[in-house]
């Protein structure tokens, strides 16, 4: 097993502060309130709410299609919600990774039923190759190859999550 760097530490934060800023401007005068979906999204949430200029607000949800493997199960296991009401207010919802588009758009449908203001996304990583439901990522840090990537959040059953960086995880 070899981690290759992928994704600098630097190139991260550099982008984080961007995407902070372009959504301090878009939502300026207005508060948000922003749902981290766990595991993978804690550093990355971490790093952009301090970005962030205006009042938010944090949820987490616990949502997958992975488990502990490195593909797919190509069904939503949604097993932590958010405790806050959500109607009539502005949502970001913070993805880690999106790449079949599984569980975002699982995410997106139960939430537009619950009537928010808005309803936006934000995704460190978007792997187009592997999408198969069709999502609006609203805010991209990164568009990345067809690659199994650890650190900065994101795993491999449940290890390299600490990595200050992403990594291109290699089983040879």
């Amino acid at each position: 097993m070899s981690i290759d760097t992928y994704i600098s530490q630097e190139d991260i934060a550099k982008r984080v502060k961007e995407l902070g800023q372009q959504i301090s401007k878009d939502y300026e005068g207005e508060e948000l309130v922003v749902v981290g979906v766990l595991n993978g999204c804690f550093l990355f949430m971490a790093d952009l709410i301090r970005e962030i200029k205006i009042p938010v607000y944090v949820e987490f949800m616990k949502a997958s299609s992975y488990g502990d493997s490195t593909t797919s199960s190509g069904k939503v296991d949604i097993q932590l919600d958010i405790k806050q009401d959500i109607a009539g207010r502005n949502v970001l919802v913070v993805e880690d990774i999106v790449d079949t588009g599984l569980t975002i758009s699982g995410v997106c449908n139960d939430f537009t039923a619950r009537n928010p203001k808005s309803l936006k996304v934000c995704s460190l990583l978007f792997k187009p190759a592997r999408l198969e439901n069709e999502v609006q990522i609203d805010y991209l840090a990164f568009e990345i190859e067809d690659k199994f990537v650890i650190g900065y959040g994101l795993d491999y059953a449940g290890k390299y999550r600490e990595l200050p960086y992403i990594g291109i995880y290699n089983e040879d």
